[in-house]
């Protein structure tokens, strides 16, 4: 079959390539807890504001997870980024690890890993040892961008041909799968490679590991992976928080282009969703406005670290600023808890989204802590 999206066409690959004989609906599938419609999770850009380290950054983000463990929320993903001084999860991998290590329940995934920044053996040793370290918990999602500017793109894939990063994502994709789940066919030239931890440890003489890898999921911002996801009967994530103009159009062609697969018999579509809740409506503006601010610098040429709302507060917007900071912010939940509940379940009757995933972007971990914390006890989600 050949994909289009987006005037593009991409070489041929195979449904059946996407095997997924290992994985069950219920490793996708998340359940909603109190009165919440749909599951809620949790997305972590590991943002670091100014007068904070990365070190600080890192165990804000534990805490998190371990809350999100704690009060219901189904998933923690972690997003790879580069370049970016406010936000520091260059390395999805290593903070999944670390996170690991701190939790006991909750899934664990990347939102994603850029596929085409690495050659797909190394992120199947990486979600390997994942899936070894904390087995039945890993998520492996990917997207076809390279989280950040053509220039940092070039270093971290060490060629200036950028597209062929994007344009090869279906067959990089197919490529991991296999290394994923250790059936290259006989005489492929990689029929003799293994992705280790993975599936060859079942099979080597007397083995036990289990052949269990982590579900994949298709990540997007337009129609592109939508398509492609739906094709493959894989799970699909579209990014509300920055592309939000195109969020039910790339849901609707993502539920069209469905076919059933062994990962799926019906399309599962979470969303990620901006969304800051405080104790007033006035300290919620104040937090989602630091972030606006920090948006603006990183879209005009000037990242930097997330600004304090003081800082933000103060700034003076040009008219071209103000605009963008608007039309920024109406794209974000945000008010006290209350509000943010009604938004959200606004937002998911709207979309039809089958799972919420809430990124709160603010200058300090105490904000983000209270933010989940106070969704959780609007939704009645477990305090235990």
């Amino acid at each position: 079959m050949r994909i289009t999206g987006e005037g593009q066409d991409v070489d041929e690959i195979r449904a059946d390539e996407i095997r997924g004989d290992e994985i069950r609906g219920d490793e996708i599938r998340g359940k909603a807890e109190g009165t919440a419609t749909v599951p809620l999770s949790v997305l972590d850009l590991v943002t670091v504001g100014q007068g904070r380290t990365a070190t600080q950054a890192l165990r804000t983000s534990v805490d998190i997870a371990r809350l999100a463990e704690r009060r219901g929320f189904h998933r923690y993903w972690v997003a790879e980024h580069h370049s970016m001084p406010g936000v520091a999860s260059s390395s999805p991998a290593v903070i999944l690890a670390h996170l690991a290590a701190h939790t006991e329940r909750i899934r664990l995934g990347s939102g994603g890993v850029m596929l085409p920044n690495h050659a797909p053996l190394v992120i199947a040793e990486q979600f390997g040892t994942l899936e070894a370290m904390a087995p039945g918990r890993i998520d492996l999602g990917l997207g076809r961008a390279p989280g950040t500017d053509g220039a940092t793109a070039a270093a971290l894939r060490r060629t200036d041909r950028l597209g062929e990063g994007a344009e090869d994502f279906p067959q990089q994709l197919a490529e991991l799968t296999r290394f994923l789940d250790d059936d290259f066919p006989d005489g492929h030239h990689y029929a003799r490679i293994h992705a280790v931890p993975g599936p060859v440890q079942a099979t080597a003489e007397g083995g036990v590991q289990s052949a269990a890898r982590p579900p994949i999921w298709l990540l997007g911002s337009s129609g592109f992976s939508a398509r492609l996801a739906g094709v493959l009967g894989l799970p699909f994530a579209f990014a509300h928080h920055f592309s939000a103009q195109n969020t039910v159009p790339a849901l609707d062609l993502y539920r069209e282009s469905f076919r059933p697969s062994a990962v799926l018999d019906a399309p599962y579509a979470l969303i990620g969703v901006s969304a800051l809740a405080a104790d007033d409506e006035r300290e919620a503006r104040r937090q989602v406005l630091s972030g606006a601010l920090s948006m603006v610098r990183l879209r005009t040429g000037r990242p930097g670290l997330v600004p304090t709302p003081e800082e933000a507060e103060a700034y003076t917007f040009s008219p071209m600023e103000r605009e963008f900071v608007d039309s920024w912010l109406v794209n974000i939940v945000h008010g006290t808890a209350d509000e943010v509940r009604t938004g959200l379940d606004d937002l998911a009757k709207r979309t039809g989204a089958d799972e919420l995933m809430i990124t709160a972007n603010a200058h300090g971990g105490e904000a983000r802590l209270r933010s989940y914390e106070l969704i959780a006890d609007a939704y009645g989600l477990p305090t235990a």
